[in-house]
């Protein structure tokens, strides 16, 4: 499928998630990961914050654990057609932007790029690691930018079920994909399950 049909198809499917759903299914998903990856005190995480009325997986809780864990975290916000990274705390304020995500009121840009983790947002993941978003490229230029050697994790409702037909050599293919029944690893561009 193309990653236009992919992206009609996963909105829509989102969609029918109620609310209570995508709350259990976010538990679920981050419950995973903190059994597969171990996030340490001083460890740098890159993670988005949710666009709830898009249904997006609520991290709110997961980036509330790893402050209580001392892990430094990271999120995203647009200044000037860019994706900035603002170091946040327990004590941080948050505006809403104009497509309805929280954003640290702070536009000072951290800098940092030596990330240990980066909780990717997307639509889709096939079973490559192949990710769609929503087409605007933030994450891509992200992933140019920061060290190679950080952990590029997706986090999804559904499991790949279709392959992206349209990748191009800009796209950069996750590490992982968490699911609420699975962990998949793309190391090698191919999918290794362990649920």
């Amino acid at each position: 499928m193309t990653k236009k049909e992919i992206r009609k198809k996963y909105t829509e499917k989102r969609k029918t998630l109620s609310p209570d759903e995508v709350l259990l299914l976010s538990e679920r998903i981050f419950s995973k990961l903190l059994q597969y990856c171990t996030f340490n005190e001083n460890q740098k995480v890159h993670c988005f914050l949710p666009i709830l009325s898009k249904k997006e997986v609520d991290t709110q809780k997961f980036i509330q654990e790893l402050l209580k864990r001392k892990v430094r975290v990271f999120v995203p916000k647009i200044v000037d057609e860019k994706l900035i990274s603002v170091e946040i705390n327990s004590k941080t304020d948050f505006i809403k932007n104009h497509w309805g995500i929280p954003e640290p009121e702070s536009d000072q840009d951290s800098g940092e790029e030596d990330f240990d983790f980066v909780i990717t947002p997307l639509l889709y993941c096939d079973c490559k690691g192949n990710r769609v978003g929503y087409g605007k490229g933030y994450y891509d230029s992200l992933f140019e930018k920061i060290n190679s050697n950080a952990q590029r994790i997706g986090v999804n409702f559904f499991n790949p079920d279709e392959i992206v037909d349209d990748i191009w050599e800009g796209d950069i293919a996750l590490d992982y994909l968490v699911t609420p029944t699975a962990v998949l690893s793309f190391g090698d561009g191919k999918s290794k399950s362990t649920k």
